[in-house]
C-alpha cells in the first residue's frame, strides 16, 4: 500500500504572514504548480500570498519569489529557466485598492533565469486584448508552450522563435485549467473545470499536429457531477496523472462524486488507480527524485510525495 508523506507548509507560510497583519485577512496557503528543478528541488506556489516556494530534497523550505503576481502553474524548461503562469489579482481588484498593493497586477507568462535572476515576459495579451488569468502550462518535444487562460477560455501556443497563437477558444472550451501532452507528442489533455450547473468537468483529449494545432477533440475523461481534475502530469508509458475531487462541499454546484486525490489513466483512458488524498483543495503534481519515481501533489496548505513504480516525465 502506498503512504503519502506530508511536507507541510502551514508553519512557514504562517510566520511569513506575519508581517501583513495590517492588512486584510489572508489565506494562508493554496498550493499548486509543483516542478522539479535540475537540481532536484521541487518548486510550486503559494497562490494567495504570491510566492513562488522551494522545496529541497535535504528536506528545507524557502522561499525563491516574493510578489510571484499570483503564480499559478509552473514548469522548467530544458534550459533550466522557470516558467510561470502568473494570474495577477482578480479583475475586480486591478482597478481598486489591494491588499497586495505595488505587486504587479497584470496578467501573463513569465520565464526567469535562476542563474541570473532575469525575469522575461513570455505574452501578456493575445491581439492587444490582456489575459484574464493564465493558469497552467506543458511544453512539448519542440520546444513549444503550451498554456491555459482559465477564465478566458481559451489555450495558447507559444513557439521557440517567441510567434504566438491561440490554438482553442470558446464556445468549442469553457473553462480550461491543467494541460499536458504524451511523451510521443500526439496527444494534448485538457481539462474543463466548469464549477457552474451544467458546465463541462471532464477530460479532453486532442490529436497534436506537427504544426501545434490541435483536431479530433474526444472526451477522455468525464468527472460531472463532481469536482474535475485540476493539474495533470504524465508518465514514461504515457499514463495520464489527473489531481481531482473533492472531499466536502464548497458551495458549486459540484457533488462529492468524485473523491479527492490522484486518479491514473491509461492512454485509452482506462483508470489504472486511485490515490486518495485527504487535504482539500487538491490542485496539481509533478515527478521528481533522482530517478523520477516521486510524485508530488499540492493540496490546501501541504506538498505531498509518493514513490510510484513507473518514471515520471518532466511535463
Amino acid at each position: 500500500m502506498r503512504q503519502w508523506i506530508l511536507i507541510p507548509t502551514l508553519t512557514l507560510l504562517a510566520a511569513l504572514c506575519l508581517s501583513a497583519q495590517a492588512e486584510p485577512a489572508v489565506t494562508v496557503a493554496f498550493t499548486e504548480g509543483p516542478t522539479k528543478a535540475p537540481n532536484g528541488d521541487i518548486y510550486f506556489t503559494d497562490v494567495m500570498n504570491h510566492r513562488i516556494l522551494r522545496f529541497s530534497p535535504d528536506g528545507s523550505l524557502s522561499i525563491f519569489r516574493e510578489q510571484s503576481n499570483r503564480a499559478n502553474g509552473l514548469l522548467f524548461d530544458p534550459q533550466g529557466r522557470l516558467l510561470a503562469c502568473e494570474g495577477a489579482e482578480p479583475s475586480a481588484n486591478r482597478q481598486g485598492k489591494s491588499p497586495f498593493s505595488g505587486r504587479p497586477k497584470n496578467p501573463r507568462v513569465t520565464r526567469t533565469d535562476l542563474a541570473t535572476g532575469r525575469l522575461e515576459v513570455l505574452a501578456d495579451s493575445y491581439q492587444g486584448k490582456p489575459f484574464d488569468s493564465p493558469n497552467d502550462l506543458t511544453m512539448d518535444n519542440k520546444g513549444r508552450i503550451y498554456f491555459t487562460d482559465l477564465p478566458g477560455g481559451a489555450v495558447y501556443r507559444i513557439d521557440p522563435d517567441r510567434r504566438f497563437d491561440r490554438i482553442l477558444t470558446t464556445p468549442d472550451i469553457q473553462r480550461p485549467n491543467g494541460i499536458s501532452i504524451s511523451p510521443d507528442d500526439r496527444t494534448l489533455y485538457l481539462v474543463e473545470a466548469n464549477g457552474a450547473q451544467g458546465g463541462a468537468r471532464m477530460i479532453r483529449a486532442y490529436d497534436l499536429q506537427a504544426d501545434g494545432t490541435v483536431r479530433n477533440m474526444r472526451v477522455f475523461h468525464n468527472f460531472y457531477p463532481g469536482r474535475s481534475a485540476d493539474g495533470l502530469c504524465m508518465d514514461t508509458r504515457g499514463n495520464l496523472y489527473a489531481i481531482a475531487g473533492l472531499n466536502a462541499l464548497r458551495g458549486t454546484s459540484e457533488t462529492l462524486d468524485t473523491k479527492a486525490g490522484v486518479y491514473v489513466f491509461s492512454p485509452e483512458g482506462k483508470q489504472l488507480r486511485f490515490l486518495p488524498i485527504p487535504e482539500d483543495t487538491v490542485t496539481n503534481c509533478a515527478f521528481g527524485g533522482d530517478d523520477m519515481r516521486t510524485l508530488y501533489v499540492t493540496a490546501g496548505k501541504t506538498l505531498y510525495r509518493v514513490r510510484v513504480d513507473v518514471p515520471g516525465t518532466a511535463r
